[in-house]
C-alpha cells in the first residue's frame, strides 16, 4: 500500500498524520507552504479543488475530509481497536462524536478563525463572539459526558474520535477560554498527549505548543 499524505502543520491534516504513526502506517509526508499558498497551487488543486488539506492519497486513491480519512485508516486497521464493530450501540456513539467535532465544532473555529467569511469585514467582531459562544457550549457537553461517562468518549475505550477531539482541543488553546480549563477535558488532553505517537507526530511536524 502506497500511502501520501498532503498537510501544513498545525491545521486539520495533523489527526491524519497522527493516526499514520500511531497505526504504525508507512507513509510519504508532503507539507505544503501556506504561506507560499502552495495548497492553492495548480497542481494541488488538480488533486483537491476545495484547496485544503489534509489530503490522503492510498494507492491511487484519494481522499479529503479529515474525519472521514480518519474513520477510513481506523477501518483499515482494526486490530488497532480504534473504531467499535460495525451495526453495535458503540459504533452509534462513535459516529456521534466523530460527527460533533466535524458539524459542531470545525465549523464554529472556521468562523472564528475566518470570521469575514460569513458576513464581510464589518461584522468579524460579531462573528466571532458568536462563534465562540458556541465552541465554549461545545466544549462544556464535551466535558461533562466525559465526567459521567468517560475516561474516552466511549467509555473504556479509546477511539479515532478521541484524535479527532484532541486535535480540536489544541486549536483552543489561544482562545479566551480554552477547552483544557474544563477538568475533565483536562484529563482527557493528558491521556492522549502521553501517547507515543502524538511526540512522534509532534516532532515530525516541528511543533512545540501545547505540550
Amino acid at each position: 500500500m502506497t500511502v501520501t499524505l498532503y498537510g501544513s502543520r498545525s491545521t486539520a491534516s495533523l489527526v491524519v498524520h497522527w493516526l499514520l504513526i500511531e497505526l504504525g502506517v508507512a507513509h510519504e509526508l508532503r507539507l505544503l507552504d501556506f504561506d507560499q499558498r502552495e495548497h492553492k497551487s495548480a497542481d494541488y488543486l488538480a488533486l483537491n479543488p476545495q484547496g485544503r488539506v489534509p489530503t490522503l492519497v492510498i494507492d491511487g486513491q484519494v481522499l479529503t475530509e479529515s474525519a472521514a480519512i480518519a474513520m477510513h485508516l481506523v477501518d483499515l486497521h482494526p486490530s488497532a481497536g480504534l473504531a467499535p464493530a460495525p451495526g453495535t450501540p458503540e459504533r452509534a456513539a462513535y459516529y456521534r462524536w466523530m460527527f460533533f467535532c466535524a458539524y459542531t465544532l470545525m465549523p464554529a473555529y472556521r468562523r472564528w478563525f475566518y470570521p469575514h467569511e460569513p458576513a464581510g469585514e464589518d461584522q468579524v467582531a460579531q462573528v466571532q463572539a458568536r462563534a465562540l459562544a458556541e465552541l465554549e457550549a461545545a466544549w462544556q457537553q464535551v466535558d461533562a459526558h466525559l465526567a459521567a461517562n468517560g475516561p474516552y468518549l466511549l467509555g473504556e475505550q479509546r477511539s479515532a474520535a478521541d484524535f479527532l477531539l484532541t486535535m480540536l482541543m489544541r486549536w483552543s488553546r489561544n482562545l479566551p477560554r480554552p477547552s483544557d480549563s474544563w477538568p475533565a477535558l483536562a484529563a482527557h488532553a493528558t491521556r492522549m498527549k502521553a501517547l507515543p505517537s502524538f511526540a512522534e507526530v509532534y516532532r515530525r511536524e516541528g511543533l512545540t505548543d501545547w505540550t
